[in-house]
């Protein structure tokens, strides 16, 4: 290969029963040739790849300090050729920001804006299809939540992510 090493996406781990879920619906939802990664929080898309043992020194510090944090699946998220659930945790909006504030010299326009986790169970639709996805699965919707129970570092392969290494929350 040689070159600059891939870039690194770094999302929230998910609880078994909870992933099973938010996978499930993305498997239903998204058709099978866009679906190439599995259901995910991403808190940042593009990391990068040369400094792999810098991000995964402060994940191993920070996830030790850190302990499971509930999240909130507050509703759903219409984003015109995209449907989401959207999510709302004061610790993991305090995580994503002091990371940010670590990596600031290293984040893209995407990930220097506000952050606002979700999960995307539909993505680049016909946007009459997923507004109908969307208020079909808004009627019938209960708010609920899960645990954050650590991090996952991805490589980016230009589509499908190659998984990295996990890391866990304390307790």
């Amino acid at each position: 290969m040689g070159g600059t090493p891939e870039p690194l996406i770094l999302t929230l781990a998910l609880n078994g029963e909870v992933f099973a879920l938010f996978d499930r619906m993305r498997r239903e939802h998204v058709p099978p040739e866009r679906n190439v990664v599995p259901a995910h929080i991403t808190l940042f898309h593009t990391l990068p790849g040369e400094e792999r043992a810098a991000i995964s020194s402060l994940l191993d510090l920070r996830c030790r300090r850190q302990k499971p944090f509930p999240v909130e699946v507050t509703g759903l998220r219409f984003m015109g050729r995209s449907v989401a659930f959207a999510l709302e945790s004061p610790a993991l909006q305090a995580l994503r920001r002091e990371l940010a504030s670590e990596w600031s010299h290293w984040l893209t326009p995407q990930d220097s804006q506000r952050f606002q986790p979700h999960v995307t169970i539909k993505n680049k639709a016909d946007p009459k299809e997923a507004r109908v996805l969307h208020q079909q699965l808004s009627a019938g919707f209960r708010p609920f939540s899960f645990r954050g129970e650590g991090l996952i570092l991805w490589h980016y392969l230009g589509g499908p992510w190659q998984r990295v290494r996990p890391f866990r929350f304390a307790g």
